[in-house]
Formats: C-alpha cells, structure tokens, sequence
C-alpha cells in the first residue's frame, strides 16, 4: 500500500520533498491531495501496477516453460498424436467437459491431419467435476490397449456430459476392453499424469481449458485454426 501511494505521489504530482525524507502519515495526506484534486490519477497508478504485475507474471511463465520444456514436449508418460520426429510441437491441457476443448478438438484434429511433421502433446488437466476425472483416467488408461487416440476423439466427439456411464459408452464404442480398462484407470502413472498437468498448469499461469503452448507461445484458450498454424509455424524448427 505505502508502495502504491508513492506512486501515486511521485510519479503523477510534483512534490518537494523526497521519499525517504516523508513520513506514513504525511504520503497518506499528499496521497490524499493528489486523488482529490486528480481522480483519473488512480486509474493510471492502478494500470501502472497491472503492466508491472503481468510483466513479471510473464517472465515467470517463460522461466518455467525454459525449465519444463523437455517434460512439455517429451514427458513419457504423456500421450501423443502425429508426428514421431517432429520439427514443432503443440502442447495442450485439456478437459473434456470443457466446450471449449470440444470446439478447439476439430481445429486440432485438422492440425493434426494436414501437417505431417507436427506432434500433438495431450495433458489430461481434468477440471470440470468427477465426470471429467473418470474421463481422463478412461482415455489415459485406453494406452494399454493401444487405443488412446481413438478414445480421445471419442470423447471429444461425444454428445453431452462426460460421465462414468457415457465414458464407458464410448468405450465399448471404440473396442476397449472394459474389464481390463477399469483396472488399468487405478495405475499410478495416471494419478503422476494429472498431477503433472495440475503442476504445469499452474506453474505456466493457465486457470482454464483449453491452453497451449507452442513453442515459446503460451496460449490460454481456444484459438482459430489459422492462428494455431501461424503459431505452429513460428515454432517449426529450421531445418
């Protein structure tokens, strides 16, 4: 607060004395004075200290994304669609309770179907409600029977709420054996994916679904199609 009020001060009025020479009440009276006569002065301290908060939320978000970019893009126990040697990667954390995700899937899977040297990296980030846990343990699970890209389509493409019964639905719809996928979803390599995910997440600055990161791009949010591949093309590795 003494902080703000010396911005307030300082930077927008013309005062005599320096700051270490004014006293906590004497800045509270200037302080005062000055949001009296000045009003909008607020507004713009105010924007002042959100320049100054994202410019550090930002360099925090690409120090970490510069620590964490092998587990983003090369994490094993994080499933893939495309390419094997990719020259770009796109990571997303995605719910599939989220209609956004849902919405973003198609432009995803049109990525994913017309440029053959991109990968895909999927990070279950379940959100949304037990639907959305039971969703993505099903899909993560689906890896041991080598049928995670089919369920993950399944679920995006799917109709209305992710739920146990609607899970399994599509399950039996995509040949899994559900016997054996019911016991593969207590794995603790599933339990180690979400936490993951929940820690990138946070430690990148996302708050919702879908997000990405591509390349150096950190997006949160759906994005067109054509956006995603300008992004996809910024990030390509040079030959």
């Amino acid at each position: 607060m003494k902080r703000f009020l010396l911005m307030v001060i300082l930077a927008l009025t013309p005062v005599a004395a320096t700051a270490q020479e004014l006293t906590d009440e004497r800045i509270k009276e200037l302080a005062l004075q000055a949001i009296l006569e000045n009003p909008q002065i607020i507004m713009e301290a105010v924007a002042i200290l959100d320049e100054e908060r994202l410019a550090a939320e930002a360099e925090a978000a690409a120090d970490v994304l510069a620590e964490q970019r092998d587990l983003l893009e090369r994490d094993p126990n994080a499933p893939f669609i495309g390419a094997t040697e990719p020259t770009a990667t796109v990571v997303e954390f995605f719910d599939y309770n989220c209609p956004y995700c849902k919405r973003a899937a198609g432009d995803v899977k049109t990525l994913l179907e017309t440029d053959e040297e991109v990968r895909v990296v999927y990070r279950e980030w379940p959100i949304l409600g037990e639907g959305s846990v039971f969703a993505a343990r099903a899909a993560l699970a689906a890896r041991e029977q080598d049928k995670y890209e089919e369920m993950h389509w399944a679920l995006m493409e799917m109709r209305g709420r992710a739920e146990e019964a609607s899970v399994l639905e599509a399950a039996r719809g995509v040949g899994l054996d559900i016997d054996q996928l019911l016991v593969d979803m207590q794995s603790p390599e599933i339990d180690d994916h979400i936490r993951v995910s929940r820690g990138l997440a946070s430690a990148l600055g996302f708050s919702g679904t879908p997000s990405f990161v591509i390349g150096d791009a950190l997006v949160p949010g759906a994005i067109p199609l054509a956006e995603l591949e300008n992004l996809v093309g910024d990030a390509r590795q040079p030959e």
